[in-house]
């Protein structure tokens, strides 16, 4: 029983980390480039000065409109719509993740404030702490970092290969 739950985990985290890893190179500059923006930064200025209760209201929006974009994608993929699916999917939670992340980020003490809040932020911490710490999770994570290290190690190599190819057929 110990050994299917420790291979669950492992496939589990290994999905995970890959998930995250893409979506997060596209949410990633998506969210730097976001917070550049001359509205973005008189936006983070008004939420700055919400209070703890609407700083939680308005944390909450996005989540509850961009979370049934799992249902509507999961509806789509099994009616055939495959690419129309996945494409929901992608778009939907790249969104839930940049405009989440960056609104947790510029509330997180306000909202820390709110002892419900608190209390269930403290559990959730415990609950991914306690999985990060599994021997499992720490396994697929070196794993996804190392095909990651492959991989971009390829890609340089390719660029390279083709930065000198062109630069030799210029020279001739």
């Amino acid at each position: 029983m110990n050994r299917i739950l420790k291979s669950a985990v492992f496939v589990l985290a290994t999905v995970y980390f890959t998930v995250d890893a893409i979506f997060l190179t596209v949410a990633t500059p998506l969210a730097r480039w976001m917070a550049r923006r001359r509205i973005f930064v008189r936006f983070r200025r008004w939420i700055g000065s919400l209070g703890p209760y609407p700083s939680l209201a308005l944390f909450a929006v996005p989540l509850i409109v961009l979370e049934p974009v799992k249902p509507v994608a999961a509806y789509l993929i099994g009616t055939g719509q495959i690419a129309t699916g996945v494409t929901v999917l992608t778009i939907g939670e790249i969104l839930k993740l940049v405009i989440v992340e960056r609104l947790f980020k510029l509330c997180r003490r306000k909202l820390l404030k709110i002892p419900l809040f608190a209390w269930g932020y403290g559990h959730w911490r415990q609950g991914v702490d306690w999985l990060f710490s599994l021997k499992a999770w720490k396994a697929a994570r070196r794993r996804i970092l190392t095909v990651r290290l492959l991989l971009r190690n390829f890609l340089m190599q390719m660029r390279r290969s083709y930065s000198y190819r062109r630069l030799f057929a210029q020279s001739r």
